[in-house]
């Protein structure tokens, strides 16, 4: 972990050159929701193969930005796009953002992602929750050794999605009438979609939500002491083999409903 800290400090340091930045609020932008970004003010924009080590989106839905500036009343630090493990980054470099968020003083971090409904009350177009998760991806960020300056050796993940910040976007979801459904979501490794078989045991574990992302990077911020919100964009539908999902299907759902999704993001950040 020491050259993860070499590392992060040297992105700190670039991006302190550019502007001196201290975001109260994280953001970790997924598949086609990168729109989000575009409601902050006064950004500063910074292609990621810019920042020192940082690595750089290769997936169709990802921009490649670091977007900083004003949202909601709050100084924001917001990914545009995220890097995943299918893509052959190794969980340090997936998880990257996460510590340099932490680096550069914020203490939530909010994550979106687009995921396959399993729960036959999700259906593409549905925002979801996530009030927990399950790891089934194989592996774990935090293995290898620990440094203790950047959190415990075994950290809790028992309140791993923070519910003060949960029971504030619920009451903002009421208030603006958006319907906001919870969930489970488990992360898989990709890049294939799931079997028919695979989609019916997480069902059956009590998985609400399947996708490629978001676990590490809250497992990392659950070791640095960082709040976390995560919300899904339910993008297909994913309960069997009658129901073929493609990513040009969840481009298209993330992109219609990224803005009613900015909106309750922007309220729920004012008041954080």
């Amino acid at each position: 972990m020491r050259e993860i800290k070499r590392k992060v400090a040297e992105a700190v340091e670039y991006i302190h050159s550019l502007r001196s930045f201290s975001p109260q609020v994280g953001l970790i932008l997924g598949s086609g929701l990168g729109q989000v970004a575009e409601e902050i003010e006064d950004r500063l924009m910074i292609p990621y193969q810019d920042i020192p080590h940082m690595p750089v989106s290769t997936v169709r839905g990802h921009a490649g930005h670091l977007v900083m500036g004003d949202w909601g009343g709050k100084q924001v630090a917001c990914f545009q796009g995220r890097f995943h493990y299918y893509e052959g980054y190794s969980m340090a470099e997936v998880t990257f953002p996460v510590r340099l968020l932490a680096a550069l003083g914020a203490n939530v971090l909010v994550v979106t992602n687009a995921a396959g409904g399993m729960n036959p009350s999700l259906n593409p177009g549905d925002l979801m929750l996530i009030t927990d998760h399950i790891n089934f991806m194989g592996t774990n960020p935090l293995i290898g050794p620990n440094d203790a300056e950047l959190g415990p050796r075994f950290p809790s993940m028992t309140s791993a999605y923070d519910r003060d910040l949960a029971t504030l976007v619920c009451s903002v979801a009421s208030e603006m009438g958006i319907e906001l459904k919870h969930g489970v979501y488990i992360g898989v490794s990709g890049p294939s979609f799931e079997t028919p078989a695979e989609l019916k045991a997480f069902s059956l574990w009590g998985a609400d939500a399947v996708g490629m992302s978001t676990v590490p990077e809250v497992i990392v911020a659950s070791h640095a002491d960082l709040k976390v919100l995560a919300i899904s964009v339910i993008t297909n539908i994913a309960r069997g083999e009658a129901h073929e999902a493609h990513h040009g299907q969840v481009l298209d759902v993330a992109g219609k409903v990224g803005p009613s999704l900015a909106r309750l993001l922007e309220k729920t950040c004012a008041r954080i």
